[in-house]
This record gives structure tokens, C-alpha cells and sequence, in this order.
């Protein structure tokens, strides 16, 4: 079978980048970060810096090994398939199962437009969506990079004309720390708001997944993967110094929808209408990266051997369909969940252990770099840069993990060990 040679360009792997970290998260942590003031702010400052190290290793990465899969592929040159096998399998569950709320967010927004809400109406529009965007990735990464770059450039035109206006409105006054955290030291708010802010990075490595079918991924996908994170990281600080600041921190604090407040602030009357639209925006844009991520994630572990064949087959648009396929009917009970309102925030409490997976994933990649850094270095002196990087981006990860509930990793685990059954397939066949 012939496929269609078409790959993905610079501006299509930089909306990828944006894509999958900016979520429905950047219309509501300016809320989530009032109680803590100016000290909100630092969470972002700390989360970017971390978000920026990871970023450059994964950039070093991918220039290393431009190969379809991702972070896998990384922990499998440093430590062997079976780390792989882990590594890959939990990014690949993690990667749909998070994605979850992403959908249900997106058709939230939507109900705006509607003259009531009907939980099955929302159900059968969150499938509707879901099947659309998985349809729209059977089209092949270029289609679905194409389609990225577009969504991006909707949501990022009005992600950055609201904060700047609201600028204008910018009080130094409504930085207040609420009473119910004054009481916590510097270090222990610090790492909260840390914890909070970095929530809006994940994805930072979306973009390394489909190496293979960019366009000289190895300098393409490193000079996307830190600019769009940059990007992000500013958009971030941006908006959240504006919001904060037009805002008092009490009212902030209390708001279910911070960009729409600020809306009605800014220009009045039904305002609210556009930011529910821009936030569906900003959603889709995100279901559509995490589903070409997901897809990618598994062809690359069955080009290693690491899955059965079927996750990597290819339709004759090259895209691996089987496992788009998957990934979409496995969403759908999560969905069902999700629409009936006293389940809802069980499916949540998943997503945050999805995070801490994630962050799982990124640190074993840190420990990989920095071995496969010494390994390929005759001095140290040569690589002190890329040695300083890497390690902070590990301490980053550490420290985070550090901070989070013994009993949320303990359940995080249960993404990887859900694997053990094809684990066992592999070390049979092997």
C-alpha cells in the first residue's frame, strides 16, 4: 500500500507545542492562584522555568533520536525496551485518559450558546466531537498539524487582546493573600502554587511524538518544542497578571469564570457569549493535539516491538488507525461518567492522577538524557550547559513529585501496571 508523503512543518509542530499545554486550565488558575497574591505569580515563574529545562531536554532528545514515539524511544536507548515498555505505555494511556475532561470542557463552553443544558444532549455532543476530531486524525498527522496551526492562531489572538486590555484595569491592591493561607510559610505557598501552575505545561513533549513524520524533525521539532513552550509560558504570566490585577483577589478567588468576569469588566453585556466561544476554541485546539499525540505515542511502540502490530497500522493516509481508534472508544465510558454530575468529580480525581504520571514519564526521560549526555561526552567540561539543564529539570520533577500525596502515586502507579498483561507478551516473545 502506498501512503501520502506529507509531513509536518515548522508552524504545524509549533501549534502542536501550544496546542497541547494551553487547556481549558488558562481560564481558570488565575482563580485557583487569588488567595496567594503576588506569590501566585512566582508559581508561574518557577513552573516556567521548570516547563523551559524540560523543553530543552526533550529539544536534545528528539535532535539525538528523531524516531516516532517519543519519550520511549529516549528511555530505551539510556535503559533498555522493558523501562520502554513502561515508559511508553503509560504516556500512551495517560495521554487519552487525561484528555478526557479536555472533551467535556469543550462542549461545557458550548452550552452557553444553548437555552438549557440536558446532560444527554452534552453526552452525545462530547461523542459527537470526539468521534470528529478522531475522524479528522484518520486524515494523517499533516491534516491534523494543519488544523492545529489554525486553532492555535484562534485562540491565541484573543488569549492575548483580553489580558493586555485588562492591563489598563491592572491594581496592585486586589494582590492580597487570603486569610485561609497566611498562615503557610513562603516555601510551603511556593510549591502550591508550583503544583497548581504546572498543570498548565503538560504536553511540553507532544511534539517529539511524531518525529518521523516532520519535516527534518531534528532541527524542526527542538527549535518548535522551545519556542512554543516560551510562548506559552509568557501567554501564561500575561494573562494571569492581568486577570489577577483587574480583579480583586476575594471576588477572583470565588469565580467560577475569571475570563468572563473580566469580559464584563472590560466591555459589558453579553461578552460572556465570546469567552464561552474562545474557550471551546482553546479546548478543541487541545483534543486535537493530545489525539495526534496519542495516535503517535502508539505507532512508535509498535514500530519497537513493543506493543502488538496492531496498534501500528496505517491507513492510506499514514495514520495509525487502529490505535486512534482505541484510544476514542476507550474515552466514550469515561464520558458517560462524566455526564451524570455526582461521577464527575470522580473522573477528575483521575485526571489528577494522569499529572503525576506524567510527571513520572518526564522524569525517567530527565534520568535517560543526563546518561545518554555522559555516555556520549569524552569531557564534561564540554557538555556543562546541557548537564546544568538537565539536572534542574530532574530536581524540577523531584520536587514536585515530592510534594504530591503518597496515596495519589500510589494510584498513579496503576497507569503503568495496567500494562503488565502485553508486558508479559513481550518478555514471552522475546
Amino acid at each position: 500500500m502506498n501512503y501520502v508523503s506529507t509531513k509536518m512543518g515548522f508552524w504545524a509542530v509549533f501549534a502542536l507545542v501550544m496546542g497541547s499545554q494551553i487547556g481549558s486550565g488558562v481560564f481558570m488558575l488565575p482563580a485557583h492562584l487569588a488567595p496567594y497574591g503576588a506569590i501566585g505569580l512566582s508559581g508561574w515563574i518557577l513552573s516556567a522555568l521548570g516547563a523551559i529545562t524540560l523543553a530543552l531536554v526533550f529539544a536534545q532528545l528528539c535532535a539525538w533520536f528523531p524516531q516516532t514515539g517519543g519519550p520511549h524511544v529516549y528511555v530505551n536507548k539510556a535503559f533498555g525496551k522493558y523501562a520502554a515498555f513502561f515508559t511508553g505505555w503509560t504516556y500512551w494511556v495517560i495521554s487519552w485518559v487525561s484528555t478526557t475532561v479536555v472533551v467535556a470542557a469543550s462542549v461545557g463552553y458550548m452550552t452557553a450558546f444553548m437555552r438549557s443544558s440536558n446532560p444527554m444532549l452534552n453526552l452525545a455532543l462530547e461523542i459527537a466531537l470526539l468521534v470528529g476530531v478522531t475522524a479528522l486524525n484518520f486524515r494523517g498527522v499533516s491534516a491534523a498539524g494543519r488544523a492545529e496551526f489554525i486553532l492555535t492562531l484562534l485562540k491565541f489572538v484573543p488569549l492575548a487582546l483580553v489580558p493586555l486590555i485588562a492591563l489598563f484595569y491592572f491594581d496592585t491592591a486586589h494582590f492580597t493573600v487570603a486569610p485561609e493561607v497566611a498562615n503557610l510559610t513562603l516555601a510551603q505557598m511556593l510549591s502550591r502554587v508550583a503544583l497548581l501552575t504546572f498543570w498548565g505545561f503538560i504536553g511540553i513533549e507532544s511534539a517529539t511524538t511524531p518525529a518521523e513524520s516532520v519535516e527534518n524533525p531534528s532541527k524542526t521539532i527542538p527549535l518548535a518544542v522551545v519556542a512554543g513552550t516560551i510562548s506559552v509560558a509568557l501567554l501564561y504570566v500575561v494573562n494571569s497578571v492581568a486577570i489577577m490585577g483587574a480583579i480583586d483577589g476575594a471576588t477572583l478567588a470565588q469565580s467560577q469564570a475569571p475570563y468572563a468576569d473580566v469580559a464584563r469588566i472590560l466591555f459589558g453585556g453579553n461578552w460572556h457569549l465570546l469567552i464561552s466561544a474562545i474557550a471551546a476554541v482553546v479546548c478543541i485546539g487541545t483534543l486535537n493535539a493530545w489525539t495526534l499525540t496519542s495516535g503517535q505515542i502508539a505507532l512508535g511502540l509498535a514500530q519497537d516491538g513493543l506493543v502488538p502490530a496492531l496498534f501500528g497500522r496505517k491507513n492510506a493516509h499514514g495514520a495509525p488507525y487502529c490505535a486512534l481508534l482505541i484510544s476514542c472508544l476507550g474515552m466514550i465510558p469515561l464520558l458517560m461518567l462524566t455526564a451524570n454530575a455526582s461521577l464527575a468529580a470522580q473522573v477528575l480525581v483521575i485526571i489528577d492522577f494522569s499529572v503525576t504520571a506524567f510527571l513520572f514519564v518526564y522524569g525517567i526521560c530527565c534520568i535517560s538524557f543526563l546518561k545518554l549526555l555522559i555516555q556520549r561526552t569524552e569531557r564534561i567540561t564540554d557538555v556543562l550547559p546541557q548537564l546544568l539543564y538537565g539536572c534542574i529539570a530532574l530536581a524540577f520533577c523531584g520536587w514536585i513529585i515530592y510534594q504530591t500525596p503518597l496515596s495519589t502515586i500510589a494510584i498513579a502507579t496503576l497507569f503503568s501496571l495496567s500494562g503488565l498483561p502485553l508486558l508479559w507478551r513481550l518478555v514471552r516473545t522475546s
